[in-house]
């Protein structure tokens, strides 16, 4: 995962925040496009380029299916159309899938996790031409597996990973790289935070000092919010040594998937984050230190329950928007909105999906039809959506 999470840098030249209200807006939803819906549970979209071709793929888990699949970029011309598909392993309870390259053979892989009764993490990677599955005993019936990001945190055989779970026993850890990647029963799993619910988990450099740190939200337990855990470096990491963690915000409250991004033109990578009931809380990043804290409620009488945000500039005016989805978007309820950020004035909430669709996931934005903007990618697993990405009208 290159940023996953989910998660995003971006770059503005926009004048600083300056007001936390949201107003409706008229709008008209975006047109959907599918890219499959054949299956049950799709929970979450991550991109990576598989087939090597220069465009980038989906990876996505199909919770109820028990299948994860690879989705292949076609290319504009025929990215309307339902996308050609691998399914790369069946998996119970899947929840995360990511792209990556462990084995350093130049081709990436699928790692997955699981939660339910599987409490797995499995390797997918090709064996002479067909997809094969592998569990990594260290987190095998351990944890109910949440996020997953792939980074080399000792310095030394390649990508290790860095994971996240929720529930009993739940904690961000990092499973440690063998020498040889296929050598699963020497892969080491070393705790660094207990943890209640994990939604987000995303490497950021946060200090400046050349290695990523952790960035992830908490929606449960004891401290809720988004923290940063610090990497102390590959040399401490290979004796095992604590991050330490510093908050971000939201502290206290039942947060949901964040983003990184620069909202506020100031070129420091901001923290947006999804917050129940319906409301974001973004968090501006201060050139002496600290963050600045702006709680922004969102217009939720047509809304489901916050699930995610996206930092994204989707209408070109060189101004960070938010993208909102929800979760529980019951009968005429929408699932997901796009928040317009103005120079002067508050932000402009608009339709975006329209009332179809009950749960909702995190989203990627990529221009999928070559017209120059940024178009938006995301799942939805209880009206059986699928997998599926909209079209930005704005050129």
């Amino acid at each position: 995962m290159r940023c996953i999470l989910i998660l995003s840098a971006l770059c503005f030249t926009a004048s600083l925040v300056a007001d936390d209200t949201v107003v409706s807006a008229p709008g008209t939803p975006w047109t959907r496009h599918t890219i499959d819906n054949t299956s049950h549970g799709a929970d979450g979209v991550k991109l990576g380029d598989i087939n090597q071709d220069g465009l980038l793929d989906i990876v996505t888990g199909w919770e109820e299916s028990g299948v994860v699949r690879v989705y292949l970029n076609p290319g504009a011309a025929k990215a309307r159309e339902a996308w050609p598909q691998v399914t790369v392993g069946e998996v119970n309870n899947v929840e995360e899938a990511i792209f990556t390259d462990l084995d350093g053979d130049g081709e990436l892989e699928v790692v997955s996790g699981t939660e339910g009764k599987t409490c797995t993490l499995y390797w997918h990677r090709r064996v002479d031409g067909a997809w094969t599955k592998q569990a990594f005993p260290a987190a095998t019936n351990t944890q109910m597996w949440m996020q997953a990001a792939a980074l080399d945190l000792d310095g030394q055989h390649g990508p290790d990973l860095l994971v996240a779970s929720k529930n009993k026993g739940a904690a961000v850890s990092w499973l440690q790289a063998p020498q040889r990647a296929d050598d699963l029963q020497a892969w080491t799993l070393h705790k660094l935070r207990d943890a209640g619910w994990v939604m987000s988990l995303a490497p950021q450099d946060m200090d400046g000092d050349g290695d990523a740190d952790a960035v992830f939200s908490d929606r449960k337990g004891e401290r809720t919010g988004v923290f940063w855990l610090e990497n102390p470096g590959a040399a401490a990491n290979r004796e095992h040594a604590a991050w330490k963690e510093h908050a971000i915000g939201g502290l206290g409250k039942q947060v949901m998937f964040a983003d990184l991004g620069d909202v506020n033109g100031d070129g420091l990578a901001d923290v947006a984050v999804a917050t129940k009931p319906v409301e974001i809380v973004l968090c501006l990043r201060q050139a002496e230190g600290g963050w600045q804290e702006h709680v922004m409620k969102l217009d939720g009488a047509n809304l489901g329950d916050a699930k995610a945000v996206k930092i994204a500039d989707v209408n070109g005016d060189k101004l960070a928007d938010l993208l909102f989805t929800c979760e529980n978007a019951k009968g005429k309820l929408e699932g997901i909105v796009w928040l317009e950020q103005q120079r002067d004035g508050p932000w402009k909430q608009h339709t975006l999906g329209g009332p179809e669709g009950l749960k909702y996931d995190l989203m990627q934005t990529l221009d999928l039809d070559g017209d120059g903007d940024l178009d938006v990618i995301t799942c939805e697993e209880r009206d059986q959506l699928g997998v599926f990405w909209y079209e930005n009208p704005h050129k």
